[in-house]
């Protein structure tokens, strides 16, 4: 049985890893939400509020090992390729797992699951159908993550914007309103840019599935080439919006900060969405051997990333409150991947994505231990400003101290070993002195923008103010939450050799865009793909290129 229910696995496990959110959400739906609210009935100890919860919390945890295991499968080079209706690529739609493909699915779960456990602390009573839009963000991402093709992008891209739209408004608030609608707003100008994008590909393509287009782009001249290159930077545009590239960055802050604590959580994982396309679609399609169309958007990306970052390190030190300044971190987190990934190099991306593995966890971990914080300062919450002492002092700031360490790039936590990475990779390049120069600023101004706000919260105490009602923050369950996310931190750093050379390996597949053709497309799309030029190892070139080497692909119905 074990051994049945292994190799159904092992058959299907790429789309498996979309179907168990998917399905799990509709259980959800129909098990009901009646009596889940608070002051409707039922209340927190009703027997459909725990099963609702249990169901929800197995399907995670199930979700986390199936994601491990398709790190764990990934790791070996094989592509796996799962043909949906059993149509052939590029006329029909297909699922690609690679390494990076499952590392961002891992990532996903690894987030998810100490947000969903923290949320059933309480916040998902205080909306209906939490559970199932939290699932349904989960199938969106997957899905995201895992297509072979744009179109298939935008549509998963859909799925988790309209789930995250429910989720920002979860607990209802005129903030929460206020931001939603700017949300909303400026989510629907993105998604039709990007179905502007994809008919321009589309026209001078005609096809849009990702292995079939770095085959056709590569043969544009003209001004065929330049409508693609035009299309490259419309995407640009597209996924820099959903991942808050400068000068599109403004949304974030004021969204994130005022979302709860399980949504903002799951939303550090939104952003990594977006530099997850840009890497898709401007290494594997408009990369170093699309042509005419190659690096189109390799002028812009960088100096932007650089900016990125440093006008997030500059908006979390002038924080108003806590729940801004994390969310000003993501931002600069993102310029900080950003600018690995826009220095097109095999040995800056690895960089990158270990980076992004790190911040996503620190964000998350930090937009929780800011509410458990804010929830034992009375009235004045997460503000920075004097307030009453906290209830929990040395826990909550021994936590803070941790988080911000990690966050700013201390050693010898994993911040700093990303960090160290991406200047290492760096090193010789033109752009070093910028790389550096940004890198080292940001990381002063993370660590005094960080200092400032634990002076305020610990040291600066008002003894005379309102004291909170009740002793929130102190539940072990919601600490636990905090303290996974603290142990992934420390994971990363012990684990730190191994997961870099997965992040080697996926950086140089990634480059090989004839194995990933030959994997989607079969021998004829490898016959098409096999012109590249072998890297010499230089590192005075902007951009490198492996020579293509045969990997091992398997097709799955």
């Amino acid at each position: 049985m074990t051994d049945a229910i292994l190799a159904f696995w092992l058959q299907h496990a790429p789309v498996l890893s979309v179907l168990l959110p998917s399905f799990t959400a509709m259980g959800l739906l129909l098990l009901g939400d009646f009596g889940g609210m608070a002051g409707q009935g039922g209340g927190h100890g009703s027997a459909r509020v725990r099963w609702r919860r249990r169901l929800s919390l197995s399907s995670v945890v199930l979700g986390t090992v199936m994601a491990a295991g398709l790190v764990w499968r990934a790791a070996s080079g094989e592509l796996l390729v799962y043909q949906l209706g059993e149509w052939s690529a590029p006329f029909g739609i297909v699922l690609v797992l690679d390494r990076l493909s499952a590392l961002m699915v891992f990532l996903t779960y690894l987030v998810a699951a100490p947000v969903l456990w923290y949320a059933t602390g309480g916040w998902d009573m205080r909306g209906r159908h939490f559970h199932a839009i939290f699932h349904f963000q989960l199938m969106g991402l997957s899905g995201a993550f895992l297509t072979g093709d744009l179109f298939n992008l935008f549509v998963f891209f859909e799925v988790l914007l309209i789930a995250s739209y429910v989720l920002l408004l979860h607990g209802q608030g005129r903030e929460r309103m206020r931001m939603g609608v700017h949300y909303v707003v400026l989510n629907l100008a993105g998604s039709g840019l990007f179905l502007i994008g994809l008919a321009m590909i589309y026209a001078v393509t005609g096809t849009l599935n990702m292995a079939d287009l770095a085959l056709r782009v590569a043969q544009l001249t003209g001004d065929s080439a330049l409508i693609a290159r035009a299309a490259a930077l419309v995407l640009l545009v597209v996924f820099g919006l959903k991942a808050a590239l400068v000068p599109l960055y403004f949304w974030l802050p004021g969204t994130y900060a005022s979302a709860s604590a399980p949504v903002a959580a799951l939303f550090a994982i939104m952003t990594k969405v977006g530099v997850y396309s840009i890497i898709r679609t401007h290494w594997g399609i408009f990369g170093v051997e699309a042509g005419e169309a190659s690096l189109a958007a390799q002028a812009w990306l960088l100096p932007l990333a650089l900016s990125t970052s440093v006008l997030g390190a500059l908006g979390a030190l002038a924080a108003h409150t806590m729940g801004r300044m994390v969310a000003y971190l993501t931002v600069s987190s993102v310029g900080t991947i950003l600018a690995g990934v826009g220095l097109f190099t095999p040995e800056t991306l690895s960089a990158a994505l270990y980076y992004t593995l790190h911040s996503t966890i620190v964000i998350a971990g930090l937009f929780l231990l800011v509410e458990l914080v804010a929830a034992q300062r009375g009235e004045a919450g997460d503000k920075l400003r004097p307030a009453v002492a906290v209830r929990e002092p040395v826990l909550l700031g021994m936590m803070m101290l941790f988080g911000a360490a990690s966050a700013s790039g201390l050693p010898p936590l994993p911040g700093f070993l990303g960090k160290l990475m991406i200047l290492q990779s760096a090193s010789g390049l033109a752009a070093q002195a910028w790389v550096w120069s940004v890198v080292l600023v940001v990381g002063f101004f993370t660590i005094v923008g960080l200092a400032r706000a634990g002076v305020i919260v610990f040291w600066h105490i008002q003894p005379d103010g309102e004291l909170p009602s009740v002793a929130s923050g102190s539940s072990a369950k919601l600490l636990s939450a905090a303290w996974a996310f603290m142990a992934i931190t420390v994971a990363l750093a012990v684990l730190a050799s191994p997961v870099k050379r997965y992040t080697d390996e996926a950086a140089l597949q990634l480059a090989d865009t004839a194995a990933y053709a030959e994997a989607v497309l079969g021998s004829q799309g490898g016959a098409r793909a096999n012109t590249a030029r072998p890297y010499d190892g230089s590192r005075n070139a902007t951009h490198v290129q492996p020579a293509a080497e045969s990997v091992p692909a398997k097709v799955l119905p």
